[in-house]
């Protein structure tokens, strides 16, 4: 069993990953309205104006970041690890300028969080509709 100590630990490193994921993230895709290269890109027109992403990421984050505050014992290394995969997206997209990676990039994430939100459906209702959006957005987004 886990101590209360432990949980302690494991609660403030997921928030502490969140940050960090969310800054690294957001690092490489500052300059994206600004970028000749996104610019001249062919986009959707479902695609949203930038200003929507500086809104909406960080209800996302923060949503996420409570999903796994209240089922950390469940998906604590998975939820680590598509971090990782998330604010390697951006990288992949925007600095790099590699699409096709950054899209099998997407739909790995897409694939884990999936499978994150079938481990905590039945026992966990509130995690799993305050993660729901941010699987949303993602599966959207690819």
């Amino acid at each position: 069993m886990m101590s209360l100590n432990s949980s302690r630990v494991r609660r403030f490193t997921l928030i502490v990953a969140v940050i960090f994921a969310a800054a690294i993230g957001g690092m490489a895709s500052t300059n994206a309205g600004n970028d000749s290269w996104y610019l001249l890109l062919n986009k959707s027109e479902l695609n949203p104006p930038s200003y929507v992403f500086g809104i909406v990421w960080p209800i996302l984050y923060i949503l996420m970041m409570i999903s796994a505050c209240l089922v950390y014992k469940k998906i604590f290394s998975l939820f680590i690890v598509q971090l990782f995969f998330n604010a390697t997206w951006s990288w992949l997209f925007f600095r790099f300028q590699m699409p096709l990676i950054a899209l099998l990039d997407i739909y790995l994430l897409i694939a884990l969080n999936i499978y994150i939100l079938n481990l905590i459906y039945k026992e966990y209702k509130l995690a799993f509709f305050l993660f729901v959006p941010y699987v949303v957005w993602i599966s959207f987004a690819s």
